[in-house]
């Protein structure tokens, strides 16, 4: 059993409260927005290697509009140099959050409280190797890139107009940092913000739950794992009487990557930032246990219902196959960041060494566009088969649950849906907070990707996006 978080109370508590009424989760709540300001600082300036001030003005942008309240100013925040950490707040006015970087994993957030002592305990991996000489290695195994003229059947005009419409936004919300499109394997746009390059690695978010299907699809290949058997039964929670009878036996690994497990949702209407995951994301719960702590509501893969903790349940049943920690912790590097060579890549830890990969993942755009590559190849890189087409089939195949609401999503990746006839209906993408896209699109042979800083209300359009760059490619 876990270590208990200080300070936090875990219940799920009714949100809505009257203006009279005080907020029985304001310690929680308050908690959460701190850490979502140390990890977004953190990871800003020792993982991204930005400085303070593109920090402050950018990363944190965040904090300024919704899920937060508008108008409430961030708790005072330091940065430790000397330990590459972060500490916002202070001991005066409610529990201190902190995070510190660590060798290739990024940012880990602690508990509210801990201090900085013994770090020396806490998770870090090996990074991935750096290819020698990366820059005189032809694209996508290195990084270099001819400049040669487009090829005659793409249509020059469109794809500078394209580039326009995805940085020269309507609002100052929608924050684009990058944009690459690659056609036919060869990369044709490549354009960032200022103090943005292709070295540089910004959260993923969401767009974490793609990379995480394709390594469990890794095991599934090898018969580590199966998709229509129940999960592990060791997901169960230690106080769950009769295991082998409990009703959550019937969950299949297919069910949670269909976000259709059936379990109580915890991160629906407006919770994400008070319990739940933001809990094990923000302020330094187990990412593990907190997935496994919900009761069954619905029959599983009967409703489709977005939820961190689904993903995360298909992470743990993942270690479980690999039988060791050094197993688990070196399975992303050997079968797939290390492959197909995304070099600038961190998969985030919680402080007990479980891998976040529903969200805490930083990655360059270069590295998400070899990604990409490798869907549209079939899952194959140089001659070898890393995925099984099968596997690719499953992921943007609609997950049964969504046909009623328009095919949307597939496993762990996202659908052109029903009611989209501007775009290619065989598209397919990952999909992260603040704009974290990429686009697979095998007819027109394309891979799109999209980074932001997005925030606020948000709403830049992937499938806008891929209207306008598929002008180009008629």
């Amino acid at each position: 059993m876990r270590s208990p978080l200080p300070l936090l109370l875990t219940l799920l508590l009714p949100l809505a409260t009257s203006a009279a009424e005080p907020d029985p989760l304001a310690p929680q709540r308050e908690a959460i927005r701190r850490g979502v300001q140390e990890v977004l600082a953190c990871n800003g300036l020792f993982t991204s290697e930005r400085t303070l001030e593109q920090v402050r003005r950018q990363e944190l942008a965040y904090l300024r509009g919704r899920p937060f309240a508008e108008g409430v100013p961030p708790a005072p925040l330091r940065v430790r140099e000397e330990l590459r950490a972060v500490e916002v707040g202070t001991d005066d006015d409610g529990p201190v959050l902190r995070a510190v970087f660590r060798e290739g994993i990024g940012c880990v957030v602690l508990a509210p409280g801990q201090s900085l002592e013994g770090l020396d305990a806490l998770p870090a991996l090996d990074p991935v190797p750096e290819p020698g000489h990366a820059d005189e290695v032809p694209w996508p195994d290195g990084d270099a890139v001819p400049d040669e003229p487009l090829p005659a059947d793409v249509d020059a005009a469109a794809l500078r107009a394209a580039s326009d419409w995805a940085f020269d936004r309507p609002t100052a919300e929608q924050d684009t940092l990058s944009l690459l499109v690659v056609h036919r394997g060869r990369l044709l746009h490549e354009r960032y913000a200022p103090g943005v390059d292709r070295f540089t690695r910004t959260r993923t978010w969401s767009t974490a739950k793609s990379i995480a299907v394709t390594l469990i699809g890794m095991l599934v290949d090898r018969g580590a794992l199966d998709l229509d058997a129940p999960l592990p039964v060791a997901w169960l929670p230690e106080h769950a009487s009769a295991p082998e009878s409990d009703p959550r036996r019937a969950i299949t690994l297919r069910h949670v990557l269909h976000m259709s497990s059936g379990l109580y949702p915890v991160d629906s209407e407006g919770r994400e930032y008070v319990s739940g995951s933001g809990l094990s994301y923000w302020a330094g719960a187990s990412s593990a246990d907190g997935a496994r702590a919900r009761g069954l509501v619905r029959a599983p893969g009967t409703s489709w219902d977005y939820e961190n903790y689904d993903t995360l349940l298909a992470v743990r049943a993942m270690k479980q196959a690999l039988g060791s920690e050094a197993a688990y912790h070196a399975f992303p590097r050997k079968a797939l960041l290390e492959p197909i060579g995304m070099h600038r890549t961190l998969l985030s830890t919680d402080r007990f060494g479980d891998f976040v990969l529903s969200s805490q993942v930083y990655a360059s755009a270069r590295d998400l566009a070899r990604f990409g590559l490798l869907y549209l190849n079939g899952g194959v890189w140089n001659g070898e088969r890393l995925l099984p087409e099968a596997w690719i089939d499953f992921v943007r195949t609609p997950a049964p649950a969504t046909a009623a609401r328009g095919n949307f999503y597939g496993g762990q990746f996202w659908l052109v849906p029903d009611d989209r006839d501007d775009v290619p209906r065989d598209a397919y993408a990952t999909a992260g907070n603040r704009g974290q896209y990429v686009i697979v699109v095998p007819s027109k042979e394309l891979v799109i990707v999209r980074r932001g800083l997005d925030w606020g209300r948000q709403g830049f359009d992937r499938w806008d996006l891929l209207r306008e760059v598929a002008k180009a490619f008629p």
